[in-house]
């Protein structure tokens, strides 16, 4: 039972100081989950087994795991975040690159023009509804 005048700056401190750590634990805990099941070279097996050292365990599961893994979960951190860069920089090539811009419209059209396939009211035609739709 908490009396008026009995909580003290050092239990404000030490209940701040639980609650921190409890905090650190649980964001390492659910990292270390993150990666567990993102691997790929292990089996479902230990997988399994990791969660319930994890789960059972939870302070040294989650230790032993930085210990005997700390430079695998940095590797496929940093594998994972230059795929998906990769990923963005073909997306955003294969955009920029597929033409739908009015300078594309515009050049196609010109082109035409100068096969004689369209005559120059409808290159103008053409080229004032891709400035349009700028």
């Amino acid at each position: 039972m908490l009396v008026l005048g009995t909580y003290t700056f050092l239990d404000a401190f030490w209940d701040i100081l639980i609650i921190t750590a409890w905090f650190i634990f649980f964001w390492i805990a659910i990292t270390v989950l993150i990666d567990v099941f993102r691997r790929h070279d292990i089996s479902g097996w230990a997988k399994a087994g990791w969660v319930v050292f994890v789960v059972i365990l939870p302070w040294i599961g989650v230790l032993c795991y930085l210990i005997f893994n700390h430079t695998g979960m940095a590797e496929r951190k940093y594998r994972d975040a230059a795929q998906a860069q990769s990923q963005f920089d073909d997306y955003v090539r294969q955009t920029a690159a597929s033409g739908n811009s009015p300078t594309a419209e515009i050049e196609r059209a010109k082109g035409l023009l100068d096969s004689g396939a369209i005559t120059q009211a409808e290159f103008d035609a053409i080229k004032a509804k891709a400035l349009a739709a700028a």
